[in-house]
């Protein structure tokens, strides 16, 4: 079925579910019994267009479609909508029970803020509360079925509620065929979370993992933030929760300066975003082909990559201070031949050094895409051609130039000593060879606002007289984030031939500038 013809039908099931809605309000899990693994309303006034539908079934033409076809539109619903769904005849009563994606996010039931640090307290336990009664009514509820669910994805708080949430899953685990169990688990208090709040958020965590061990242990992705766990607490995660594929931590630790040591069988994707670890040690995970690191604060390498022999796309993202130092890629991905390599610098100081083509060819040599992402306007951008020169396999370089003041310090922060002034000191580098010449690169991508317009020009024109086999070059307005989306606009004419203008005076007329809409980036 195409994406557009499931969508207009799932706008249809929506409006016959507007249509039959009561006047008061109804929660669809205290309004649903279930018998046989069916779920048959009660207590509830039929609304003319519902009777309609039930009454004539020759009309109700959605009712007539496939299984498969009908849980292909249900499934892009929300949880509640599913439920309300049961009201519309009685072939849809029985879709709860055959659903293959079971998706429940404590999001869905929270007021609807543009800052979830609104959110108060009764909010969270009203939304935790809900999060219970739906597990409960799906889950318990569909007992004998024999639809497999193929995906349970699960978004709660930490609190009283989570360690009855834990043991429903895990009994669903256990009862029924659960191909991929998700579990996200948040903290009522999401950003900047005190000493003793890591420290009790930590304790409450580990009480209600060793009250689910049956939950964890199915798990293929478990997403946790905001937790100091004691030395044994990772280590029985690893140990318990042995389906793992997927894992982020945001800030999880064991205390400031401790050291987190992986070693996992089915670890596929790992995502450490802030947190005190002095190290991360990947000492065994033989599965393993993406690694994120987002913002560290150790002063010396954030990781170390043991036995990952799979290992393909490798994130970093960081504001350097004066305590980083500058990382040497050759040693920090110690000859794991990745594909795929994205660096963040956050408008801030350039925190790679420079090395050889001797140095990065072990590393580089199966490099094939190359994100450079918001290098700050002042800098110059000579530099990362030693990231050109030491991956001769590259087909695919983007550079995103802005100073993102969402991001960036800005303000008397910049002031700090800590705060790095020059921002591109230590970046002196000479290629390997007067004439270095590269034969794979096929796509150059330049993002930004175009404001250091001159050192632009000179880096495409670096890259092209080196890319011997480079033809387009592609420009693309700067992204934006949440909060400065308002910025976002489309070329205008006057700014395309001024950039083709700019541009033409460097790089030979054989090769072709394009200013495509902003997409997806990065």
């Amino acid at each position: 079925m195409s994406y557009l013809l499931s969508n207009l039908l799932r706008r249809t099931i929506l409006l016959s579910i507007a249509s039959s809605a009561p006047a008061k309000r109804w929660s669809p899990w205290q309004s649903l019994e279930f018998a046989g693994g069916q779920q048959v309303p009660r207590h509830r006034k039929t609304s003319p267009v519902m009777a309609n539908m039930v009454e004539d079934s020759q009309d109700d033409r959605l009712s007539k479609l496939p299984d498969d076809v009908l849980l292909n539109i249900v499934e892009r619903l929300g949880i509640v909508d599913v439920a309300r769904t049961t009201v519309l005849s009685r072939r849809w009563k029985q879709i709860p029970a055959i659903l293959s994606k079971v998706v429940i996010l404590a999001g869905s039931f929270e007021p609807k803020h543009e800052d979830w640090s609104k959110l108060t307290p009764d909010d969270i336990v009203r939304a935790n509360t809900t999060v219970l009664e739906a597990t409960r009514s799906i889950l318990e509820r569909r007992a004998g079925s024999l639809y497999p669910i193929h995906l349970l994805r699960m978004q709660f708080y930490l609190g009283d509620e989570s360690i009855l949430i834990g043991q429903t899953v895990a009994n669903a685990i256990a009862t029924q065929k659960v191909d991929s169990a998700e579990f996200t688990i948040l903290t009522k208090v999401r950003k900047k979370c005190t000493k003793n709040e890591l420290l009790i958020y930590g304790k409450q965590f580990m009480s209600f993992f060793d009250s689910c061990p049956n939950a964890f242990g199915g798990l293929a992705r478990l997403t946790l933030e905001n937790l100091r766990l004691g030395e044994s607490g990772f280590p029985k995660i690893f140990s318990i929760c042995k389906q793992l594929e997927f894992l982020s931590l945001y800030e999880c630790d064991m205390g400031i300066k401790s050291l987190l040591e992986v070693e996992h069988p089915q670890l596929s994707e790992l995502v450490i975003v802030c947190g005190r670890f002095e190290r991360v040690d990947l000492k065994w995970a033989p599965k393993l082909t993406k690694l994120k690191f987002n913002v560290f604060r150790c002063r010396d390498d954030p990781f170390c990559l043991g036995y990952v022999p799979l290992l393909q796309t490798v994130s970093i993202i960081n504001v350097a201070f004066t305590w980083h130092k500058m990382l040497k890629l050759s040693e920090l991905l110690d000859k794991a031949a990745i594909s795929n390599l994205s660096l963040d610098f956050k408008s801030e100081k350039i925190w790679v050094k420079p090395e050889g083509r001797r140095q990065l060819l072990p590393v580089f040599h199966k490099l094939s895409i190359l994100n450079l992402i918001n290098i700050a306007e002042e800098c110059d951008l000579t530099w990362t051609m030693f990231l050109l020169d030491g991956a001769p396999s590259l087909k695919e370089l983007h550079i995103l130039v802005r100073n993102h003041l969402c991001e960036m310090v800005t303000g008397k922060r910049r002031e700090l000593p800590v705060v790095c002034k020059e921002k591109d000191k230590g970046l002196e580098w000479e290629p390997s060879t007067s004439d270095f010449k590269h034969h794979n690169l096929a796509g150059l991508s330049i993002y930004g606002r175009f404001h250091a317009v001159d050192k632009l020009v000179r880096f495409a024109r670096n890259v092209v007289e080196a890319a011997v086999n480079l033809e387009d070059i592609r420009l693309y307005k700067s992204p934006v984030c949440v909060r400065c989306k308002y910025m976002l606009q489309e070329w205008t004419f006057e700014e395309t031939s001024w950039l083709r203008y700019e541009f033409s005076k460097e790089i030979p007329s054989h090769v072709r500038i394009h200013f495509p809409s902003l997409g997806q980036v990065f």
